[in-house]
């Protein structure tokens, strides 16, 4: 019985651990090159990066687009993207 509570207990910061995650980093995982030069203005728009630096943020995909934002408006920024044909994660 005492192995058991040994292991019960390091389970339990690993769950509250979780849930406290408040910041996130929005990736860009791929896109529609058909869709590029709307994703690149959506980009520039979320980062303040000029037209140059969007477009190789973006062109650079795997790349995280935006880092640190609450819940919220990473989901916001999320469902953007994907409106525009890019495949985006949460990390």
């Amino acid at each position: 019985a005492a192995g058991a509570a040994p292991a019960g207990a390091d389970d339990a910061p690993a769950e509250e651990a979780a849930p406290a995650k408040t910041d996130f980093d929005v990736q860009l995982d791929a896109f529609d090159a058909g869709q590029k030069i709307k994703l690149i203005k959506e980009v520039r728009t979320a980062t303040d990066l000029g037209l140059k630096e969007a477009k190789e943020l973006v062109e650079s995909a795997p790349c995280v687009v935006k880092k640190g934002l609450p819940k919220e408006q990473a989901e916001e920024l999320q469902k953007k993207l994907i409106e525009l044909g890019a495949q985006v994660s949460l990390v």
